[in-house]
């Protein structure tokens, strides 16, 4: 068995363990975040019948997943990374999901681009929960605003999004994202990643975004 494999088997085995602890009956699903990391690495997770896989970059995500795409019908490309306006009319053919959608601009932009091709692509907004500067995302305050608008145009919004901040305690920030969450109806949660996607199903995560526990660390 390749290490990728027996490593997401792993995790799964984590999360099934910490559903039961958590008295929670929807597993999430698991993004493998291939960023970087060769086909390769990937097709292992492919064979193994993985679906889920996440990208940071539009023109990366072109040249390694387009034929693989053709032959594997069944796969959903996440982009997760950030998404400028530019690179929209390339993300809605290549992505089955877009993660981080964080203005009134790029949501209308992304519905325009996919009714062209007569394709329906699911969207998270990302929240900026930490309040950081550095960060992308919608304010919370301006979440319930950008929610209505995403409606009205016809984009087909899931849910939301958030990256935590780094090297604190995430339960905060998770509770809050599933609070505001629920405010608005939404179905799935994203957030989570290698370091804290346990605190994240433990607050209702839908997606956990894994990259480095499967295909171990970025050079």
């Amino acid at each position: 068995m390749h290490n990728t494999v027996k490593n997401l088997l792993d995790i799964d085995n984590n999360i099934q363990v910490n559903l039961n602890k958590f008295n929670i009956n929807r597993s999430p699903k698991i993004i493998a975040v291939s960023k970087t990391f060769e086909i390769d690495k990937i097709l292992p997770l492919i064979e193994h019948g993985h679906i889920d896989f996440g990208e940071n970059k539009v023109q990366e995500a072109n040249e390694k997943w387009s034929e693989i795409k053709k032959n594997n019908l069944h796969i959903k490309l996440h982009m997760i990374g950030k998404l400028q306006t530019n690179k929209v009319k390339y993300a809605v053919r290549i992505f089955d999901y877009i993660h981080s959608v964080d203005s009134a601009k790029l949501a209308k932009k992304i519905v325009d681009e996919q009714n062209k091709i007569n394709k329906k692509i699911k969207v998270f907004l990302q929240i900026n929960i930490g309040e950081e500067e550095q960060k992308s995302g919608v304010k919370k305050e301006e979440t319930g605003q950008l929610v209505s608008y995403c409606k009205e145009i016809g984009l087909d919004l899931i849910g939301l999004m958030c990256i935590p901040p780094a090297n604190i305690d995430p339960n905060n920030y998770f509770e809050e994202m599933s609070k505001l969450n629920k405010s608005f109806d939404l179905k799935e949660l994203s957030m989570g990643m290698s370091s804290d996607y346990l605190f994240a199903i433990k607050h209702s995560a839908t997606y956990v975004r894994v990259g480095s526990s499967i295909f171990g660390r970025r050079n």
